[in-house]
């Protein structure tokens, strides 16, 4: 069996207003805060494997997370998949946006610049390999 070109999903992100409010929000149901930013916060499950990121500058996503998205891009679109938004930088990698034969769309992201690094209260600091 070949491997998953997915290696998780990485994220769901959930449109919030005030972004204190969500993280209040989320942390009473158990979440933790991972990092922050001016716009987005990371907050992990139990295993941190996958995270809900909220967001109060666009809208909901799933997010999987690949190896490298334009190697992922090339399988996918063998595949039958369509590519919606070429890849594009994001702070820890790169990231494109897809979409399957039915019109399902999400995002690929990879890590290859590496996570971020947060201070005490989880803002974010900079980037690390």
């Amino acid at each position: 069996m070949e491997a998953s070109l997915f290696q998780n999903v990485d994220c769901v992100s959930l449109y919030v207003d005030n972004m204190d409010e969500g993280i209040a929000f989320y942390s009473a149901l158990g979440l933790n805060l991972l990092w922050r930013t001016a716009y987005s916060c990371g907050l992990g499950m139990s295993g941190d494997i996958t995270e809900v990121v909220l967001v109060t500058k666009h809208n909901p996503v799933v997010q999987f997370k690949v190896e490298s998205v334009e190697t992922a891009l090339m399988a996918y679109a063998k595949a039958g998949g369509k590519v919606e938004l070429a890849p594009f930088d994001i702070d820890i990698g790169r990231c494109a946006v897809v979409s399957d034969p039915w019109g399902n769309q999400y995002c690929l992201l990879d890590m290859s610049k590496g996570k971020y690094t947060t201070d005490a209260q989880g803002v974010v600091t900079g980037v690390a390999p």
